[in-house]
């Protein structure tokens, strides 16, 4: 069976690639789930951020974004000490950041999901790339959402961590066309 290419590097990854990667999600706590995954990624490898995925949902109450928003300098200060996660004041910060910037945007457009994949009309965007060298690492559409998220407040949300999250959640279909998700996810 055809996988992109990126993805057999261990079992971790090919469970990832093989299940999530690519499928649409438009459940408001996932997307805020994998927003925040793919920021705390930023300078780093996915293999080690899809190592502590489980630990990110313990850490962050499986991401109930109003415990998140209201979390304390105490709560913050004990996720800082948390060794599961990526220990970044900046980072960990941003999440807080993001959760009451997300509520907002939950209140202005009735959901976050009808907000996220309004920059790209709903629909999934199905690439045609053949080799992994041909996949950008941003997009107009991420360049439209890195600029309004930044501009409502929004942290770790640059361009790439946008496309990244875009691929994650099913915005874009980036599977090569030789691997057998590609078919699956444009159905």
């Amino acid at each position: 069976m055809k996988r992109c290419e990126w993805s057999v590097g261990s079992k971790i990854e090919i469970e990832y690639h093989d299940k999530i990667w690519g499928v649409p999600e438009f459940d408001d706590r996932q997307l805020f789930r994998k927003l925040t995954l793919d920021g705390a990624q930023a300078g780093l490898s996915w293999i080690t951020i899809l190592k502590k995925t489980a630990n990110y949902d313990l850490a962050f109450d499986n991401f109930d974004v109003i415990k998140i928003a209201n979390y304390s300098a105490e709560k913050i200060a004990e996720l800082l000490q948390n060794k599961g996660i990526i220990r970044n004041k900046l980072k960990i910060n941003s999440v807080v950041n993001n959760a009451k910037i997300y509520l907002k945007i939950q209140k202005e457009f009735g959901s976050f999901s009808k907000y996220i994949w309004s920059f790209t009309n709903g629909k999934t965007i199905n690439n045609k790339w053949t080799n992994m060298s041909e996949i950008p690492s941003s997009s107009k559409e991420s360049d439209a959402m890195a600029k309004d998220m930044k501009k409502r407040g929004f942290k770790f949300v640059g361009t790439t961590i946008c496309y990244a999250f875009m691929q994650a959640i099913g915005m874009v279909n980036d599977h090569t066309i030789d691997c057998f998700r590609y078919e699956e996810i444009k159905k």
